[in-house]
């Protein structure tokens, strides 16, 4: 049976929790953070839940998360 490639931006950016979810970084908190307000940053800081219409289309690129 062929390998399956998996796409290396999804599989970089986002990981698996013990209960199955998946869960990624937030954008927005690199740069230019002077114009940005200390409690959107503070909300950025945490790591955030996939939502289930886009849970199927990242696990169908990566079988193997």
């Amino acid at each position: 049976m062929i390998k399956i490639k998996s796409t290396k931006a999804i599989k970089k950016r986002i990981k698996k929790t013990s209960s199955g979810k998946l869960k990624f970084k937030c954008t927005n908190l690199r740069h230019i953070l002077t114009k940005k307000n200390k409690k959107r940053k503070r909300h950025l800081k945490n790591k955030k839940i996939v939502n289930k219409a886009n849970n199927k289309i990242i696990l169908k690129n990566n079988p193997y998360l």
